[in-house]
């Protein structure tokens, strides 16, 4: 996937991972990038700050209808979408006291979000011969470890969803996950002291945008997120009773 010239739309595009995926889209070139978020008016002061080839639309990921508006606006306006980011993502939650509701607000934006971006945007892509699709997934889809309950389940799915994209519209879709640890965002407040040193937006963000140019799969901003991953496919109970171990510890010393 080339980023220079490309129609690129970017959900949660205002801050964190989104607007630095923003700014350095069109550092690189893109012809147009669509700030796309929750909060319009941030959406529009990000799209300001950015420049003429920015532009914003408000849209709730959680909501089909409001996916579907973004995807026609963006088409009537520029024609094509090449590259669709659908990095939207909540990240509260709690362990076994979660309650239904924040279990319901995982599921609608961290994976029926991509999903309903996939549903009208993929259709669209092979009608013109190809195109990319990224999910903003997370570490915590790959091993779990000690974040919230509903949300390392909902970043599980939400993998599942870029695999099954992969899968069944690849190579014409060139399909990629991000799964960074824990991330320097407002959301890293959110799981308190666990990682004493997030990765910054900026490393995340180089990180991403190599791996979409490069049409990989699986981004791990962070050597570690692979490795645990091996070490889990190698040995998954051995792999469990350690996290386990060290998820006890690290609670212990707080």
């Amino acid at each position: 996937m080339k980023i220079e010239g490309g129609n690129i739309v970017v959900t949660g595009g205002a801050s964190g991972i989104g607007l630095g995926l923003c700014r350095r889209f069109i550092e690189l070139g893109a012809d147009q990038v669509v700030v796309a978020d929750l909060n319009a008016e941030a959406a529009q002061s990000a799209a300001a700050e950015l420049g003429d080839a920015a532009s914003a639309v408000a849209c709730d990921v959680s909501d089909e209808a409001s996916v579907q508006s973004l995807i026609a606006t963006v088409l009537g306006t520029a024609g094509h979408i090449d590259l669709f980011v659908a990095n939207a993502g909540v990240g509260t939650g709690a362990g076994l006291d979660a309650s239904d509701d924040l279990w319901d607000l995982s599921w609608r934006v961290n994976v029926m979000g991509p999903v309903y971006a996939a549903r009208h945007v993929i259709p669209h892509m092979e009608s013109r011969g190809g195109g990319a699709f990224v999910v903003t997934a997370s570490s915590a889809g790959l091993t779990t470890g000690p974040t919230s309950f509903n949300y390392a389940t909902s970043k599980h799915a939400a993998i599942g969803v870029a695999e099954w994209l992969a899968i069944n519209h690849g190579p014409t879709i060139a399909v990629s996950a991000i799964c960074p640890t824990l991330v320097d965002t407002p959301m890293a407040s959110e799981f308190g002291t666990v990682l004493k040193q997030p990765l910054s937006v900026d490393d995340v963000v180089a990180s991403a945008v190599d791996g979409i140019e490069a049409g990989r799969f699986l981004i791990t901003p962070e050597p570690v997120a692979l490795e645990m991953l091996q070490a889990k496919a190698q040995d998954y109970d051995g792999f469990l009773a350690n996290m386990a171990q060290r998820v006890a510890q690290m609670r212990s010393s707080e």
